[in-house]
């Protein structure tokens, strides 16, 4: 997904000079290119991500839309207070990049784990949540977000999941987008991010066969009213998520709803992962859990 991000950008930037790329110290191999083509559309802030964020909080009062890429909880966590104070309260057209999401970085420890970032970053009032599903979704993503600058979160998997667009989907804030169409059209799976492994597995079994699937890929605090009356059309919606299910993607569409004909049942990675370390296939398929 990285790759599709940088490439995406590129191609932007050649036509518009106010997109400007920070890094701290990392992205090698990814970045080069943008850097070579841009030299005067790229910093690399070091390894100081508040003061980056600062950076890029000047940079866009100045006019510029700034993408700060980062990896694990160093663009989210550690730069709360500057997200808070500085992208969100002024609303600045700031981009935060964060590359491995969910159990992405899974051999790094809890320190790089992201299974808290959808909590913090949906409180901010702001702030868009981007979280594609597959690299199709990536690029719609990131072309909304280029022509709609505004404070807003990007989140990509470290690897490409299961392929589920054959071309680009139109994507807008609080939209579903349909993943597999069933003729019951009564339950559905409902998922943001990289869960589209997960949900293909799901799909498999004949137990599900009648379900529906679907992807919010653009999200946050200022969406939740459009879900309610989606929510209502269904008998029940499970949801898939790489994050602890406390202040993530299905506590947020539960937050939504305010009626009790639908059952919503989410699924999520449990907290006992706290500590662990593996790959991210070995770790989600010991903790991911109902």
């Amino acid at each position: 997904m990285r790759n599709i991000f940088i490439d995406e950008l590129t191609k932007a930037a050649k036509k518009n000079k106010k997109i400007i790329l920070i890094v701290n110290d990392l992205g090698y191999s990814v970045i080069e290119n943008f850097a070579q083509k841009f030299p005067n559309q790229f910093f690399n802030a070091g390894v100081a991500e508040q003061n980056m964020m600062g950076l890029a909080s000047g940079l866009a009062m100045e006019g510029n839309h700034v993408f700060v890429y980062s990896i694990g909880n160093f663009p989210s966590f550690r730069c709360a207070e500057q997200i808070r104070n500085d992208i969100d309260y002024h609303n600045l057209p700031v981009t935060i990049v964060n590359v491995g999401g969910g159990l992405g970085y899974g051999s790094l420890g809890y320190s790089h784990h992201s299974l808290q970032d959808y909590a913090l970053l949906r409180i901010f009032p702001n702030i868009l949540i981007a979280s594609p599903c597959d690299n199709m979704e990536v690029r719609s993503c990131v072309r909304y977000l280029i022509k709609n600058p505004q404070p807003s979160y990007l989140r990509l998997v470290k690897k490409n999941n299961f392929l589920f667009h054959k071309e680009l989907p139109k994507v807008k804030p609080g939209d579903w987008i349909r993943l597999k169409r069933s003729k019951k059209k009564r339950k559905a799976f409902l998922i943001t991010g990289g869960t589209s492994n997960l949900l293909e597995n799901k799909l498999s079994k004949k137990k599900y066969k009648e379900y529906e699937a679907y992807s919010i890929p653009l999200w946050g605090m200022k969406h939740k009213s459009k879900q309610n009356i989606k929510i209502r059309k269904w008998k029940e919606i499970i949801t898939l998520e790489d994050h602890f299910s406390d202040g993530g993607f299905g506590s947020w569409l539960k937050e939504s709803y305010n009626g009790n004909k639908t059952k919503i049942f989410s699924e999520s990675i449990g907290t006992n992962v706290t500590g662990k370390t593996g790959t991210e296939s070995y770790l989600i398929k010991k903790y991911f859990s109902k």
